[in-house]
């Protein structure tokens, strides 16, 4: 594969940071940049997009704002399950 050179800007610490892991790993920061990017863009493409009926519901029911997802689940489990 034809590469192409690139010029990046990090701050210092983090440069330093990716120098010693790439060494410890014995690698190339450029070669560790390029396994990084094709893992990511990998998990990308998949990532399943829902499906129409989900697609369908988005939107359906407004949450009241002051409560977390959580704390629905809880009050929705409690009420099912309640004795």
């Amino acid at each position: 594969m034809r590469t192409t050179k690139l010029t990046l800007s990090a701050d210092k610490e983090l440069i330093e940071a990716a120098k010693e892991l790439a060494e410890n790993e014995g690698t190339s920061l450029s070669s560790m940049f390029s396994r990084f990017l094709r893992a990511v863009l990998a998990g990308r493409r998949n990532q399943k997009q829902p499906g129409p009926l989900t697609r369908k519901a988005t939107g359906l029911v407004k949450l009241p704002p002051s409560k977390s997802d959580r704390e629905l689940l809880e009050e929705a489990l409690a009420d099912k399950y309640a004795r």
